[in-house]
């Protein structure tokens, strides 16, 4: 191991409990031991069991399983009431413990206005009659119940209503009940969800969202009372020493209503801003807990807690810090934490431990490689959120995400056995055979990988002189080291194995003359042509990527879905000044892009006032500017020096024909549809 990780694999201790290293997995909607969305109450899900059991092999010192609700989501059942599930947890953590790891349990109070509320249910939500009737399979008012009467997050549509006392002291009486089954089933501690993320907890803190006069709401000491509640009920049922760690936000980063802050922007902070987090931490250790696992944002600014890949690395670093130095209690950081800045951290005590969520999705063994000086072979993260919680939102809809990935959140776009063993595993070939890939880009490269380890033999042919296809260009913007990164890691993965042979600068134009058994064709798709005079002029968003075509100052971007936000965004931060047309009514209209990065677009375009066009279409591109045409039928004249064409993509297979065609070449999608489908289809070759 590089003597710069040192830090991070020193013990450290949570009240009397001692943790191997500095490494905490930290907790990920969709991994909780008590079952998700998928089973209606609560259950041991063995799947997550078999996840963490994974993690703990793997030398990870303190994981914190997702969010157990307090009351199931279905069936509205109290967790303490499955005392089987309680039985099987007691057996699961002797396992856990005899690797070294320790295990705290997640509870949550609730989401509050957070709860990213399906769109089909926001209909129920405002039907009385139905919304009584469903009530026992799912009480939707209860589920996004908050302090106060308040606008969701998620939809203009809903109104949540207000919280009462005697739920909150049945919640704070139903944490102690939990907390003493987890550690009578030998739990190391338990972490309340949650002063964070602008969360039900979070939302009792926070002036802009508690507007109560009763004892949870008004002075400081009211608004935190329900946390503190909770802290104190689970030290009388489970005794002092029993560690008790807090999700905890350091800052709220938000100017208004679904409104976020973004890095080094001066703003004038609603929530929690810095001198009431100094209070605060200290307050909330004063009165019982143990730990800080920190971070800072709210759905409201969702890209600090889940940032995405236009984040800084190390985010939240900074502000963590500055809030140790209120606290006697172990701070744990989150937020693209890199290991190097992490272990530099740790020893310079800036904070105790590194928290790390979806690096563990993207390569289970990211810790055992760092400690085998193995760092070329960690699969990174790329941030893109597509698998692991890919919950959209844009305007007039909801939360747009699917009723399966909403069952399935905290899987991995890069890596489809997260989570989903039963249905994805590489297992040998029962007849080895010659595989012929066409395309080498991500999806060809995938598929070669696994028919490789399946044990076939592999022919990888490419038109370029390089692999990574179309990943190339989408990689080339300043903000996707991550993603220039995963291309060279497939690039090394390749040349591992003998049995993939690498055919460069070859054109396969007809896939009879091959000499293989089974061919696969991943040959992308090609870009869409505008029907639109002077269209030729237009520069397409590939050519601007890999640097073909060099633009002026002023670019007119035609298309604000994710590839010309990006392409935006990214001549913005080259001091350029772009100018978006969409036809949509917001930009990123996708049930496939989590809201955490496109909120993040969103707001940096407004506060860099950039200007965007909605519902309105090019009509014409000339040299010195484009028309542009509103849903009203009324011509604005835009001026600027050149035209970037990001219409979409449509597949392009050199042929469909006794082939199996993966990725783009079927259906233009994302990294997610791409790898997914060659493992549907490697598997079964």
């Amino acid at each position: 191991m590089d003597p710069k990780y040192q830090a991070l694999f020193t013990p450290w201790k949570i009240g009397n409990v001692e943790i191997k290293n500095r490494i905490v997995m930290c907790p990920m909607g969709g991994t909780s031991l008590f079952g998700w969305m998928e089973h209606t109450g609560n259950h041991f899900d063995k799947e997550a069991a078999a996840f963490f059991l994974e993690k703990a092999k793997n030398n990870v010192g303190l994981i914190i399983p997702g969010i157990a609700p307090i009351k199931s989501t279905f069936m509205n059942q109290w967790l303490y009431q499955n005392k089987k599930m309680f039985a099987q947890l007691k057996d699961f953590m002797e396992e856990i413990h005899k690797t070294g790891a320790k295990l705290f349990i997640q509870i949550t109070a609730g989401m509050g206005r957070s709860w990213a509320i399906p769109t089909p249910l926001v209909m129920i939500h405002n039907m009385p009659v139905v919304r009584d009737l469903i009530k026992p399979i799912i009480n939707v008012p209860y589920q996004s119940a908050s302090p106060s009467e308040l606008p969701s997050r998620w939809s203009e549509k809903v109104t949540c209503r207000p919280m009462t006392v005697k739920e909150i002291e049945e919640i704070v009486e139903a944490f102690a009940k939990t907390a003493l089954m987890c550690k009578e089933a030998g739990v190391d501690g338990v972490e309340v969800h949650a002063v964070h993320e602008g969360y039900l907890l979070d939302q009792f803190t926070l002036k802009y969202t508690n507007h109560r006069t009763d004892e949870y709401g008004g002075s400081f000491e009211n608004r935190y009372r329900f946390a503190t509640d909770i802290v104190k009920a689970i030290k009388e049922r489970c005794g002092a020493d029993y560690p008790v760690s807090l999700r905890y936000s350091v800052e709220s980063k938000v100017k208004d209503f679904c409104v976020g802050a973004l890095p080094g922007e001066t703003y004038t902070e609603i929530g929690r801003d810095m001198e009431e987090s100094e209070k605060a931490a200290k307050y909330l250790q004063d009165a019982g807990y143990d730990m800080l696992n920190a971070d800072n944002g709210t759905y409201d600014s969702w890209y600090w807690a889940h940032p995405p890949m236009y984040m800084p690395q190390n985010c939240n670093l900074a502000d963590v810090a500055h809030i140790k130095k209120f606290v006697d209690i172990p701070v744990v950081c989150a937020g693209r934490m890199e290991p190097d800045v992490g272990a530099k951290a740790v020893e310079d005590g800036l904070i105790d431990a590194v928290g790390v969520a979806r690096q563990f999705l993207a390569d289970q063994e990211w810790v055992t490689k760092l400690l085998e000086d193995r760092m070329e072979d960690i699969r990174p993260c790329i941030c893109c959120h597509n698998a692991c919680i890919n919950m959209a939102h844009y305007k007039g809809v909801a939360n747009a995400q699917s009723i399966y990935d909403a069952s399935h959140i905290a899987r991995c776009a890069l890596d489809p056995r997260v989570m989903q063993s039963g249905k994805y595993s590489i297992k040998p070939a029962k007849k080895t055979k010659k595989i012929a890939v066409i395309g080498g880009g991500i999806g060809g490269m995938e598929a070669a990988i696994l028919c490789a380890k399946r044990g076939h033999t592999v022919t990888l042919y490419e038109k370029s002189g390089v692999l990574g296809g179309v990943f190339i260009a989408a990689a080339a913007p300043s903000f996707k080291e991550k993603d220039k990164a995963l291309i060279a890691w497939y690039n090394r993965e390749i040349a591992k194995y003998p049995a993939i042979e690498v055919k460069l600068n070859t054109e396969v134009k007809d896939v009879s003359s091959l000499n293989a058994d089974e061919i696969i064709v991943a040959t992308g798709a090609k870009a869409r042509k505008l029907p639109v005079k002077g269209a030729e002029q237009g520069i397409e968003a590939i050519d601007y990527l890999l640097g073909k075509r060099p633009v002026g100052d002023r670019v007119v971007v035609i298309g604000g879905g994710l590839t010309g936000c990006e392409i935006a965004y990214e001549l913005s931060l080259a001091g350029k000044s772009p100018t978006i047309v969409e036809m949509q009514n917001d930009l990123i209209v996708s049930d496939k892009i989590c809201l955490a990065n496109t909120s993040y677009l969103r707001d940096y375009f407004t506060l860099h006032q950039t200007p965007v066009y909605l519902e309105s279409r090019v009509t014409e591109i000339r040299k010195d500017g484009v028309t542009v045409q509103g849903k009203d039928g009324k011509t604005t004249e835009v001026p600027c020096d050149n035209v970037i064409v990001c219409a979409g993509y449509t597949p392009a297979p050199v042929t469909t024909k006794g082939v199996h065609v993966i990725g783009d070449a079927s259906k233009v999608g994302s990294l997610r549809t791409v790898i997914w489908q060659a493992w549907d289809v490697a598997m079964k070759l």
